[in-house]
């Protein structure tokens, strides 16, 4: 996949890969378009902007939380969902741009708490509720600063924090007008194509994710010159929202009249003999899905499937192959708790159950639903209790790392890619293309058994190569204090933006290692912290592997914490420092006194402003790629870098 491409799926992945990864469509990224020619070059987007579509949508703000005065000449508008980690992390964003423009800015709130955030709704109804007593941005920003205590417990002690009348505040709770405007909020979010959390209107026009705060006072310095141009025509301050609306649209295009993203490039993709599959073994179209039991968007597509069954039941073969990410705690066992199934004759039936309980997937849950299809439970318990499956699990998500699925779940029709829970439409269109490709080939002659490699290796050989689009621009990042290693006048600098508990970020390290071996002398590493929100114990891990930095160990410590990305409390931090015998005095100090809290937190703000929206990204003299890909994604932006003599090397300010 091509960089800009990975940086779209993250935003809206995960966006990749957020619970898995959230993958919601065209509609939730950022539009390519050019700016307006009418709006004034001064305060055209910066380099290395994201572009934003020029179109203005109707937003009312009517009946909704408002801060910030009705002078104001911007007014952003943001849907959002309190248990999403991305939008806390664009809530920090907001204060700051409040800060930045003052009485300029109006902030408008908007609900859209998703369904697979189960505290969401709770924690918006309580939001409102707090409002009712004119205190409802403070309980939002208590909510967002605590985005992982979200039970009941939790939001009636932010109310007591807050000195609500808490009888009123209860009462409030159960209010069904409150439902209503989430509800209508959702309807709207719907209507304008905000399909994802964070969603963000400024005066009118469509900017998606958690993006750097640049992107956010590019288009506001744009919109702000547009107003100032009204009031001086003569439009009253408090009537330039409604006046710039007044030539907006009411609803995004409809998605069946948007052009959809071509499947990329083909891959060579095997569909093992043993993993489970329905349809015919010779089809003409064999679909291979990564997944993950744990992950909503994985769920979400079981209907689309079903219909490939039935519209397809000759000509397509789907193949399952597992992907338990790491941080869903319950989906290796049970991806192994499906194999066992498999292995009585009952792997389709045993992961419908799965992806229809999905919040009960503990050992007692499991055996539950293997007794409902009346499984052999001796040989069930026994396969699960001898981790018979795990290899077979864990072969699955290597594959699929090594073909770049990297988030869930991820599919390849004959080859070609295919993100994220998508609709049936999008499918097919792949899958006509595939079978008329497929009827060529047999009708030359290719034998059925032989059809499915045939059909990859032709793709791979006569496929034209996609026009590349264009690259983010190239950053100017210095290595300053990071660890680093490899010489400093290495023709090639890669700076990696990374967290300890991301589990993509762990997979990336053989690569790195593998690289810095073949491309000895010629490349240096330098490593920058970027600890997300919703990764508890990522900053203390970032802190600890620079007070094993001090001690010149940085790199010895570095392995040990993603080789232990489950075991990162103090005194597994504590232990690691023992085994690397370092000076326990000093590490205890460097962690108590927080010594290396400002040094993280400026890796932090760096990579925002060079747009770094997940991680692990890097940064190859500048130029930016995004994930855990695999090694011949680096080694090309590497050779490219080694022919044109090093290029822009990133600066070393030690």
């Amino acid at each position: 996949m091509k960089p800009n491409v990975l940086v779209a799926l993250l935003v809206g992945l995960v966006l990749g890969f957020a619970g898995g990864r959230a993958v919601t469509g065209p509609s939730n990224t950022s539009a390519g378009s050019k700016p307006t020619a009418a709006a004034p070059a001064a305060n055209a987007p910066k380099p290395g902007a994201r572009p934003v579509d020029p179109t203005i949508f109707k937003v009312p703000i009517d009946g909704s939380p408002v801060k910030g005065n009705a002078d104001a000449l911007v007014t952003l508008v943001e849907f959002s969902d309190y248990q999403c980690p991305f939008c806390s992390r664009a809530d920090a964003t907001v204060v700051q741009l409040q800060k930045d423009y003052g009485s300029k800015l109006r902030v408008v709130m908007k609900q859209n708490p998703l369904s697979f955030h189960p505290r969401a709704k709770p924690a918006a109804l309580a939001a409102m509720a707090a409002g009712e007593q004119g205190k409802y941005w403070e309980y939002h920003g208590k909510l967002f600063a605590n985005a992982k205590a979200l039970e009941d417990a939790d939001l009636e002690k932010y109310a007591q924090e807050l000195g609500l009348d808490m009888n009123r505040w209860k009462a409030a709770l159960a209010k069904p007008e409150f439902s209503a405007i989430i509800d209508r909020d959702q309807a709207l979010a719907g209507k304008l194509g905000a399909n994802g959390t964070p969603a963000f209107f400024i005066n009118g026009r469509f900017l998606s994710g958690a993006q750097p705060i640049d992107n956010f006072k590019a288009l506001i310095d744009e919109e702000l010159a547009k107003a100032e141009a009204l009031t001086r025509s003569g439009t009253p301050a408090n009537q330039v929202y409604a006046a710039i609306l007044a030539k907006g649209v009411d609803a995004a295009p409809s998605r069946n009249n948007q052009p959809e993203a071509p499947a990329t490039a083909y891959r060579k993709v095997d569909a093992p003999a043993d993993a489970p599959s329905f349809g015919p073994k010779n089809a003409k179209v064999t679909i291979v899905e990564w997944s993950d039991f744990e992950c909503p968007f994985c769920g979400r597509v079981g209907p689309t499937l079903k219909q490939i069954k039935e519209s397809y039941p000759k000509d397509v073969r789907v193949v399952f192959r597992h992907q338990p990410l790491s941080f869903h705690a319950n989906a290796k066992p049970a991806a192994e708790a499906s194999m066992a199934a498999h292995e009585q004759g009952k792997f389709w039936e045993y992961h419908d159950k799965l992806f229809s309980n999905q919040r009960a997937l503990d050992r007692a849950s499991l055996e539950r639903y293997a007794e409902e299809l009346k499984l052999d439970m001796g040989k069930f318990r026994s396969a699960l209790d001898s981790g018979k499956f795990r290899a077979k699990v864990e072969a699955d998500a290597a594959a699929g790392a090594a073909v770049g699925a990297n988030g869930t779940p991820t599919f390849f029709v004959n080859g070609r890619e295919l993100v994220g829970a998508q609709p049936f439409d999008s499918f097919k269109k792949v899958i006509d293309e595939e079978m008329a490709r497929a009827d060529k080939l047999l009708a030359a002659g290719t034998k059925a058994d032989d059809l499915y490699a045939k059909l990859i290796d032709e793709g791979l050989k006569s496929a034209p190569k996609a026009q590349a689009a264009a690259e983010p621009a190239v950053q100017n990042i210095e290595v300053g204090n990071a660890p680093a290693r490899g010489p400093k006048n290495a023709p090639v600098t890669i700076v990696a933006y990374s967290d300890f508990e991301c589990p993509f970020c762990s997979r990336v390290v053989p690569t790195l290692k593998q690289l810095e071996e073949e491309y000895k002398g010629k490349i240096r590493v330098a490593f920058k912290h970027q600890p997300l929100g919703f990764h508890a114990n990522a900053k203390p891990a970032a802190m600890a592997s620079m007070a094993a930095h001090e001690q010149g160990k940085f790199w010895e410590y570095h392995d040990k914490l993603f080789a232990n990305q489950r075991a990162l409390d103090r005194v597994s931090l504590d232990r690691y420092a023992e085994e690397l015998k370092l000076d326990m005095g000093k590490f205890k100090a460097a962690m108590d006194s927080n010594k290396y809290d400002a040094q993280i937190s400026a890796d932090m703000a760096e990579a925002t402003r060079v747009g770094v929206n997940g991680t692990p990204t890097f940064f190859i003299n500048g130029r930016a790629l995004v994930g855990a890909q695999p090694n011949d994604a680096y080694k090309r932006v590497i050779d490219e870098e080694l022919k044109k003599g090093g290029g822009a090397v990133a600066k070393d300010t030690k």
